[in-house]
């Protein structure tokens, strides 16, 4: 099975680096700006090149992708769903039982502090589908 387009000497950090800078404009300064958002609301924060060169950002499971199209940029939260979003950044895959996205067109800001609150409700989520090994109790 074949890992990813990426080569195998580089790292995904540096592959992601790479893409950011490809990108240019705004769309480049939006995926560079939104990584490093990740990366302040979780400093643990693993990066990933998936799927023939997605960025991915994990913490006990994917955080979230971030793709980039030529009207947007397209963060989706893998299990977006469960995520608590009173600061309302999620506006794409709405309909999804699982997913929900964020897309970012040129111009467009996002609230820093709700989506590293988003981020770290993530990595919560992810943690919390890890269960503890049970205590057994004994039957009289």
């Amino acid at each position: 099975m074949k890992k990813s387009d990426a080569s195998h000497d580089q790292p995904a950090s540096e592959l992601i680096s790479k893409r950011i800078a490809e990108l240019g404009g705004w769309r480049g300064e939006t995926l560079g700006r939104m990584r490093k958002l990740i990366q302040q609301a979780d400093p643990d924060v693993v990066e990933e090149w998936k799927w023939m060169g997605t960025p991915v950002w994990s913490h006990g499971g994917i955080i979230c992708t971030g793709e980039s199209y030529k009207d947007k940029v397209k963060l989706t939260f893998a299990k977006g769903a469960s995520l608590p979003d009173p600061a309302r950044l999620f506006n794409a895959s709405l309909d999804g039982n699982v997913r929900r996205a964020i897309d970012i067109h040129e111009g467009e800001k996002v609230d820093e502090a709700a989506f590293k609150a988003l981020v770290r409700e993530a990595v919560e989520l992810n943690g919390a589908g890890k269960p503890k090994a049970a205590k057994k109790t004994a039957k009289s």
